[in-house]
C-alpha cells in the first residue's frame, strides 16, 4: 500500500497552519518584543481565530504525522515534508504578495527533483 497520500496530508495540514499562522500574524501586526508586551500580546495571539486555527493545523499533522512513522521509514517520509516549502512560497506570493524571485522558483525546482528521486527509491 502507498502510504504517500497520508504523507501528503500531513504535509498540508502542516503548510496549511504556516499559512494561518502567518494570516494571524498579519492581522495582528508588527509588535516589540519586550515584556510591557507579553500579556497583551499573548492574548490577542491566543484569541486570534487563525493563530488558534494554525495550531489545530499543527495538532492534527501531528496525528497523522505519528501514523506515517508507524509504517514508513522516516528516510523515506521525513524528505517529502520538502512539499511543504512549495506549498508555502506559492501560498505566500497568492495569499500574501511575497516575492517569489527566480531564485526561489528554482530552488522550489530542485526540491521537487529531490522529491522525486526520493519517492522514486
Amino acid at each position: 500500500m502507498s502510504y504517500l497520500p497520508l504523507i501528503m496530508l500531513g504535509v498540508l495540514l502542516n503548510a496549511t497552519a504556516q499559512l494561518f499562522l502567518k494570516e494571524g500574524m498579519r492581522r495582528i501586526g508588527h509588535f516589540e518584543f519586550v515584556w510591557a508586551n507579553a500579556v497583551p500580546i499573548t492574548m490577542q495571539v491566543a484569541g486570534n481565530v487563525f493563530v488558534l486555527g494554525g495550531l489545530l493545523c499543527y495538532v492534527i499533522s501531528v496525528a497523522v504525522w505519528l501514523l506515517v512513522l508507524s509504517r514508513v521509514e522516516v528516510s523515506f517520509a521525513y524528505p517529502l515534508l520538502s512539499v511543504g516549502y512549495i506549498v508555502n512560497a506559492v501560498g505566500g506570493y497568492y495569499l500574501f504578495q511575497e516575492n517569489l524571485s527566480v531564485s526561489r522558483i528554482t530552488g522550489i525546482l530542485i526540491i521537487c527533483v529531490g522529491v522525486y528521486f526520493v519517492t522514486k527509491s
